[in-house]
């Protein structure tokens, strides 16, 4: 389980797969109170073929440090990351937040990023009426309490529920002031403007169930974007978990077109 000290914190990350294949590596880059597991279809499928890099962002899974104020920061981790690697040229593939870190990347160095998959993400957060109540109390309620009712909205209508019990488990595990803090820091993210200036050949894959992130919101960045693809899939907000095999295809279709 390789390591890296990053400015207070220390990330976990996997690095698999061969370091002399001709197409880039693939990075994954996960949502708000996840961890790297959530792509565990797509490295089990990828790494015979290509470099599959992923990590716990700060706080996370089995990463240490405190929350940041703002998403650039977590690009940042990102990035040294995956310069201690040496890796200079990727595609980014970022579920949610980690989208939204996807998207800091590609806007401050486009140069390095190849290729981008924003699965469940967005350019500007706004939350729904339901979402921005459950916000408000979340200082009120006991904070398992308050994640577990973030986690059994993300999914779909019908998924099952000792999956869904499983995922409250792992999100809780995620310290209170990394959660809140980071919800801070995604409420102002917001590149919705800038979306013309992403010129990465970029694919927009979204749940039609997602609550958490209205697949209303990604189209409205969608139209902006000089090059990208978009599709839509019958799930909620955790695409990565809800439909591994269907998100894992739609990347190979994505990877396989050339130019």
């Amino acid at each position: 389980m390789p390591q890296l000290d990053v400015d207070g914190a220390v990330l976990t990350y996997d690095d698999e797969g061969p370091r002399d294949a001709v197409d880039v590596p693939l990075v994954f880059v996960h949502g708000w109170t996840a961890n790297r597991h959530r792509w565990d279809h797509q490295l089990e499928h990828f790494r015979t073929g290509r470099r599959v890099i992923r990590l716990d962002l700060r706080g996370h899974g089995e990463s240490t440090g405190a929350g940041v104020r703002t998403i650039a920061e977590l690009a940042t981790d990102v990035l040294a990351l995956l310069d201690h690697l040496g890796v200079e040229r990727f595609v980014l593939v970022g579920h949610s937040m980690g989208g939204m870190i996807s998207q800091t990347i590609a806007l401050a160095h486009p140069e390095r990023v190849e290729r981008m998959v924003l699965v469940n993400s967005i350019g500007r957060m706004t939350y729904s009426r339901g979402r921005g109540l459950l916000m408000a109390a979340s200082t009120l309620v006991p904070y398992k309490l308050f994640v577990a009712t973030n986690i059994q909205r993300a999914f779909a209508p019908g998924h099952p529920r000792e999956e869904i019990r499983e995922y409250i488990r792992s999100s809780a595990g995620t310290p209170r002031e990394v959660v809140m803090t980071l919800y801070g820091a995604m409420r102002a993210f917001d590149v919705l403007d800038r979306a013309g200036e992403i010129r990465t050949p970029t694919l927009m894959i979204h749940g039609y169930h997602d609550v958490q992130l209205p697949v209303r919101q990604m189209l409205r960045m969608a139209k902006d974007y000089p090059d990208a693809e978009v599709r839509i899939i019958d799930a909620g907000h955790e695409l990565p978990v809800e439909k591994p095999a269907e998100l894992t295809a739609a990347l190979d279709r994505f990877l396989a077109v050339k130019g």
